[in-house]
């Protein structure tokens, strides 16, 4: 083996803002209401690295570098907190294909599990971490539906030590619904790729009913929230519990049905469309792609979302990684190469954020 080197809209946002604006609320409610503010971050971000190429998923090493996988090119690499890029490799076996490819990454004791797009399906593949790259693989979870869109593919460790990974219903929205099918979950597992243990169903699937989830976080009192794109409508975060269904296609934003969990903030499809997610200095941060925005949701003590602030408007375009860094910075990566969005001169790019504490 070669080596592999809801808030719901009220009201229009307002104009953009220049790199370092926010704008107050703009684009919806939570629910529920929550008297919790927000602090701007501290100037404007610091470019970390330049010239990517559509950067989806980052994840630091103990050491302060950064895993950073490429989607379309499927390069694993890794970028220093000064900036420095070491390609690892290409990561064999990804098929890119529309919004499929080489997407999550998390890592942990040495081992690297990836989340890619292979000929067959949506898999995720375990690793040996090496200084020039990454070997052994080891297939853990096959079987995650494949399509041209909603493939998912956020990886993160929780707090309880055990790996989680949010998929897409790759179009089908009847597969969020089927306990049967990996497609348009949250899905909880050991390092082997089991169900983890208190798992809801017995099975790999953790909630259910989601359309395409690709942010997840946890805040400092170990609640999970889920970053998932809407159709037409309304864009969400959840806050994610064992079990619960979330929705799709059945419900699309609030619902208010007993049968399902009604999202704790959601946004119009145009201010949003939600990729990575972080839980930093009281607040989550939500990049958001078709919005082109850094979003600021501040957390009250019990979890409760405050007035959503965006940040950024319009300053770096498409916003998709988002991730907390060891020096309490929010590393944010764009993506302005995926064929939706206007390439600027030095994109994409990975920007370190300083957050206000809310």
């Amino acid at each position: 083996m070669r080596k592999l080197l809801t808030i719901m809209a009220v009201a229009a946002l307002t104009s953009c803002s220049g790199a370092g604006g926010a704008e107050p609320g703009g684009g919806g409610q939570v629910t529920p209401t929550a008297a919790v503010s927000a602090a701007a971050p501290a100037g404007e971000p610091r470019t970390v690295a330049r010239d990517l190429a559509v950067p989806w998923a980052m994840e630091f090493l103990p050491g302060g570098d950064a895993l950073v996988t490429e989607r379309d090119t499927a390069r694993l690499l890794r970028v220093a907190a000064d900036g420095q890029v070491t390609e690892l490799g290409v990561v064999e076996g990804v098929e890119p294909d529309g919004e499929g490819g080489l997407m999550g990454v998390a890592a942990r004791d040495g081992q690297v599990f990836l989340y890619y797009t292979a000929a067959e399906d949506n898999r995720i593949v375990r690793y040996r971490l090496g200084e020039s790259g990454v070997s052994e693989p080891k297939v853990i979870v096959r079987g995650i539906p494949k399509g041209a869109v909603h493939n998912g593919g956020r990886l993160e460790f929780g707090p309880d030590g055990h790996l989680y990974a949010g998929t897409g219903e790759v179009g089908d929205g009847d597969l969020a619904q089927r306990r049967d099918s990996l497609a348009g979950k949250i899905l909880r597992m050991t390092v082997d790729g089991a169900p983890a243990p208190g798992n809801p169903f017995g099975t790999l699937v953790y909630s259910l009913g989601h359309r395409n989830v690709q942010g997840l976080a946890w805040d400092a009192s170990g609640r999970l929230y889920a970053s998932e794109f809407g159709a037409n409508r309304w864009d969400e975060i959840n806050l994610v519990r064992p079990g619960a269904n979330y929705g799709w296609p059945e419900v699309e934003g609030r619902g208010d049905d007993s049968r399902y969990v009604n999202p704790v903030v959601t946004w119009a499809t145009s201010d949003a469309s939600p990729s990575g997610l972080a839980y930093a200095g009281g607040s989550l941060w939500m990049g958001a792609l078709r919005g082109a925005r850094l979003w600021q949701v501040p957390l009250g003590e019990d979890g409760s979302p405050g007035e959503p602030v965006a940040h950024f408007t319009g300053a770096y375009g498409r916003l998709r990684g988002v991730t907390a860094a060891p020096d309490g910075t929010v590393w944010v990566s764009t993506s302005n190469k995926d064929g939706r969005g206007s390439p600027r001169d030095g994109d994409d790019r990975i920007l370190a954020v300083t957050p206000g504490r809310a």
